[in-house]
């Protein structure tokens, strides 16, 4: 069997492109949609990221919602995009995580074409890309919003960047969130985030800034330790990704619980 002429002539070092050209109903903005709005998709948040002297992690709560209703409790939303960094998702699940697949499939296209990574910052610019093309099902009510995080190797720090559903990029400083509860979120992570945080500081600081998505936002769902269900949490540092097992992460989560029990409202900053 001989692979079909598209698959044996040079091109670009693109697979998005690749597909667009050889077989455009592969990709998620190949496809005819009906006109109008497009209801009853899942919907997931909340988001966030946190730099920290070295590296940065992502965290990602647990629940899917449509409508009013909790659609599912334990999705999974922050993903390796490659061995230097991860991506997370908000926005129409479904869609997301095809994206999130496509992604990954780009930046190992791109490595085994060119024979080396993009760098952090190329990466960012592919993942603008795709979601430039998924305009259209974006204002059909499916939009994708992704936040991008890695290790920088020529800098040594870790970055993060955001997006819009027109495929907008924008770098982020020090912490970010997206998703419904982001805006909740957002005000934890300025509360408590230092330049000094350890790597395990920075993780703390993720979870209480999910908890207090979930504390105002009913699309966050917060950690269920009746069903053992945990936010996904990852680190990217000089040694790569790394998802934090539930091991690690299950006493950090009951301590952030816990002294909740006494301070609902969690720490506080402290002034000066």
């Amino acid at each position: 069997m001989t692979l079909p002429p598209a698959f044996l002539a040079p091109g670009s070092s693109s697979f998005a492109e690749f597909l667009a050209a050889h077989d455009p109903t592969l990709l998620p903005n190949g496809r005819d949609l009906p006109a109008g709005q497009v209801l009853g998709a899942p919907h997931g948040t909340t988001i966030v990221s946190v730099t920290y002297p070295g590296g940065v992690v992502m965290a990602g709560d647990r629940r899917a919602t449509m409508g009013n209703v909790i659609a599912q409790r334990d999705i999974e939303k922050v993903f390796p995009a490659d061995e230097s960094s991860c991506v997370g998702i908000a926005g129409t699940a479904g869609l997301a995580v095809e994206m999130v697949r496509l992604f990954q499939v780009e930046l190992e296209h791109y490595e085994k074409i060119e024979g080396a990574s993009l760098s952090l910052d190329g990466k960012a610019n592919r993942l603008s890309t795709l979601l430039r093309g998924n305009l259209g099902l974006a204002m059909q009510g499916l939009a994708v919003v992704p936040m991008f995080a890695g290790y920088d190797a020529e800098t040594g720090t870790g970055r993060i960047f955001s997006y819009d559903v027109t495929g907008g990029r924008y770098e982020e400083h020090r912490h970010h969130g997206v998703g419904s509860g982001s805006i909740f979120s957002r005000g934890a992570l300025k509360k408590l985030w230092r330049e000094d945080l350890s790597a395990t500081e920075a993780v703390t600081v993720a979870v209480e800034s999910l908890y207090d998505a979930a504390d105002d936002d009913s699309a966050t769902g917060g950690p269920d330790l009746a069903r053992g269900i945990l936010p996904v949490v990852a680190m990217v540092d000089a040694d790569g990704y790394r998802r934090l097992p539930e091991s690690e992460l299950d006493p950090l989560v009951r301590s952030v619980v816990q002294a909740r029990q006494q301070r609902p409202d969690g720490p506080v900053a402290p002034l000066g």
